[in-house]
């Protein structure tokens, strides 16, 4: 009786047997045996789709967890990943693509530009200014 469940005598699903395998590959292994699968997987992945395959999954990916998140979520997460960046990055990091940042704006924009933002930042700042 080879499919047969030992429990109850009837034909395991296919549900029910990967759900059986899965269960005893993962007592069977540790994390580094599934970061080498992941890896290879990806590597074949990779190899047999091109960027627009990965754009439309990204696509899907972010429209689904859109409808499921609030913005709390995001807020959340962004919070994080500025904590887990600060961590491993230093300051240097920080001048360096903020200069990179300051200098594609300066030569995308006017004064006009700056007096427009500058006048917003100091209307937001809360310090009690009101430069309208």
């Amino acid at each position: 009786m080879a499919n047969k469940n030992s429990n109850n005598n009837t034909k395991m699903s296919r549900e029910e047997a990967g759900q059986k395998g899965g269960n005893k590959t993962a007592r069977n292994h540790d994390q580094k045996f599934y970061e080498e699968i992941g890896k290879k997987g990806g590597k074949t992945t990779a190899k047999e789709h091109d960027q627009e395959f990965y754009e439309e999954i990204g696509q899907k990916g972010g429209e689904t967890t859109a409808q499921e998140h609030d913005q709390d979520f995001y807020e959340n997460i962004g919070q994080k990943g500025g904590e887990t960046t600060s961590e491993e990055y230093g300051q240097e990091f920080y001048e360096e693509i903020g200069k990179k940042g300051g200098n594609k704006t300066a030569k995308e924009h006017d004064k006009k530009f700056y007096e427009k933002i500058g006048q917003k930042g100091g209307r937001n700042s809360g310090n009690g200014s009101n430069n309208s």
